[in-house]
C-alpha cells in the first residue's frame, strides 16, 4: 500500500506550518505503508495541479492531505468538502476567490472515502484530542479536499481520499493568548496513529461509533 500525504507551507503571517513540518517527520513506513511526503503552496488552484501531478507519478492507493486550524484544539479528521471557494485572507499567490465555486461540473459536495472515525479514536488512544469535523471551511484546506475528491470522481475512481487539520504549534501561539496548540511531536503521533487506522480499516470501511462534530 502506498500513502501519498500532503502538507501545506506557510501562509498569512505565520513563518511556519505545522502541516508539512508534520509531515516532513512521518516515518517512511506506517504499518507496513509507503509514505509518500509532498507539500504544496497554499495556493487556490496551483495546490491541485501539484497534488495531480504526485498522484500520476505515484499512483497511491490513498492521499492524505493535512492542514493547519488555528484555533482548533484537536486533530480532526475531516467528513466531507464542499464545492465552494471563499477566502478569508488571500492565498500565497495574493488570490482571494469570493463566492465561487470550484468545479461547474463537480458534486455540490464529496464525502471523504477514509475511515474518519476510527482515525479519531485512534489519535484519542495514543493520548492527543481528536475528533470528527464536519466543516473544512472555505479556504485552501478545503478547496484541496474538494479537489483531490472531484479527481476521484473524474479520473481515478479506485483512489481514497480525505483531510486532517491540526492545531497550531505552541511557537505560533506566543501572541495568540487562549489559543490551543500542540507540539510538533504530538503532531507526529497523532497523525501516525490516523494512518495506521488507514491502513487497519482498508477493505472495510469505517467503525460505527458516534463522534460529536465541530463547526
Amino acid at each position: 500500500m502506498k500513502i501519498l500525504v500532503t502538507g501545506f507551507d506557510p501562509f498569512g503571517d505565520d513563518q511556519i506550518n505545522p502541516a508539512i513540518e508534520t509531515v516532513k517527520r512521518l516515518p517512511d513506513q506506517i504499518a507496513g505503508a509507503e509514505i509518500v511526503k509532498l507539500e504544496i503552496p497554499t495556493i487556490f488552484d496551483r495546490c491541485a495541479e501539484v497534488v495531480h501531478a504526485a498522484i500520476v507519478k505515484e499512483q497511491p492507493d490513498y492521499v492524505l492531505d493535512v492542514g493547519q486550524a488555528g484555533g482548533r484544539y484537536a486533530l480532526t479528521p475531516e467528513r466531507v468538502a464542499i464545492n465552494f471557494d471563499d477566502g478569508r485572507i488571500a492565498d500565497n499567490a495574493g488570490f482571494q476567490p469570493l463566492n465561487r465555486p470550484i468545479h461547474a461540473d463537480g458534486e455540490n459536495a464529496y464525502f471523504t472515502q477514509l475511515p474518519v472515525k476510527a482515525m479519531a479514536k485512534a489519535i484519542r488512544a495514543v493520548g492527543l484530542p481528536s475528533v470528527v469535523s464536519t466543516t473544512a471551511g472555505t479556504y485552501v484546506c478545503n478547496h484541496i479536499m474538494y479537489q483531490v475528491q472531484y479527481m476521484r470522481d473524474k479520473e481515478f475512481p479506485n483512489l481514497k481520499a480525505g483531510f486532517i487539520h491540526i492545531p497550531f504549534l505552541p511557537d505560533q501561539v506566543t501572541t495568540r493568548p487562549n489559543t490551543p496548540a500542540l507540539s510538533l511531536a504530538d503532531d507526529v503521533r497523532g497523525l501516525t496513529a490516523a494512518i495506521t487506522a488507514i491502513v487497519d480499516r482498508d477493505g472495510r470501511g469505517d467503525i460505527e461509533t458516534i463522534e460529536g462534530s465541530i463547526a
